[in-house]
This record gives structure tokens, C-alpha cells and sequence, in this order.
């Protein structure tokens, strides 16, 4: 490939709105990267490509079947004991749990208290929103399965409520 028509290659992908092309020949490699409207990044390489592709399945391939079984098991113990007639409240959305309006504040719900439909349980902090969780059961708190301040996904257990 030859300096203009890289050049054009380089027009083409910064007037298409296209974040990224790739073009692979048999002798180099040609990576056209646009990080802004303005700013194009165009890389090219020769192909070494043999050496590279093998590596990269050995060292995924081992670090995937390493992780799962470490996940399973943790998964499955905790909700076998304590599901059998108790409710679990999830979090609606992703963020960060907290139990307390502010640090100098009290929770707004421990461990044993009672909770009726509509009562604020916790809040969720979602790109600098707080959103108040409210529960939607009456009941009594068994457990808090989140610590404080710490980061929750969807769908994540958060209160075990034994029903009323």
C-alpha cells in the first residue's frame, strides 16, 4: 500500500464517522483510529501476526475456567440457607448502596426492624443521583446482604425479608 493511498484511506474514515478500520495484508497491518471529529491515529505494522494470535488463547483459555469455578460455588451456598420462606428485596439498578441518607445519619432499616410497603430501605446512588429504594412488602428484616457504600449490580440481593 502506498503513502497516498493511506492518505486517502485516512480522508475516507475521518469524513465517514466511522470510529475504526482495520485493513490486513499479507506483508502489514493498518489500524485507522479516529479519537474525536478532528483527531485521526493511523498505525501500520508488519505482520509478525503468527506468534501473537497462538499466545493469546493459551493465556485466556486457562484464566476463564479459573475464574468460573471460584464464582459458582459462593453463588449457590448463600440463597440454599436462607431462602426457603424468606423474601429478597434486589437492587433495581446498578450503583452504589448505601444504608444512610448521610454518615451522621441512622440507617433506615437494621436488622429486625419491621418494614411496610413504601418505606425507604436504602438508597442507590446512580451517576450522582441518589435514588431512595422503597420496599414494596411488609415485613421484617432478617438480613442485609450489602455492606455500606459499596457498589451493587442489577438485579444483586439486598435485604432477606421474612414475610408478615
Amino acid at each position: 500500500m502506498e503513502i497516498k493511498e493511506i492518505q486517502e484511506l485516512i480522508k475516507f474514515v475521518s469524513k465517514s464517522g466511522v470510529n475504526e478500520v482495520s485493513i490486513e495484508r499479507k506483508d502489514f497491518k493498518i489500524t485507522i483510529k479516529t479519537t474525536s471529529q478532528q483527531t485521526v491515529q493511523a498505525v501500520v505494522q508488519a505482520v509478525p501476526a503468527a506468534a501473537p494470535v497462538a499466545a493469546i488463547p493459551h493465556v485466556t483459555a486457562p484464566a476463564i475456567p479459573a475464574a468460573a469455578p471460584a464464582a459458582a460455588p459462593v453463588a449457590p451456598v448463600a440463597p440454599a440457607a436462607s431462602e426457603e420462606n424468606l423474601i429478597t428485596i434486589k437492587s433495581p439498578m446498578i450503583g452504589t448502596f448505601y444504608r444512610q441518607a448521610s454518615p451522621e445519619k441512622p440507617s433506615f432499616v437494621n436488622v429486625g426492624d419491621e418494614i411496610r410497603p413504601g418505606q425507604v430501605l436504602c438508597i442507590i446512588e446512580a451517576m450522582k443521583l441518589f435514588n431512595e429504594i422503597e420496599s414494596e412488602i411488609s415485613g421484617r428484616i432478617v438480613k442485609v446482604l450489602v455492606e455500606n457504600a459499596s457498589p451493587v449490580e442489577y438485579d444483586q440481593p439486598l435485604f432477606l425479608v421474612e414475610p408478615m
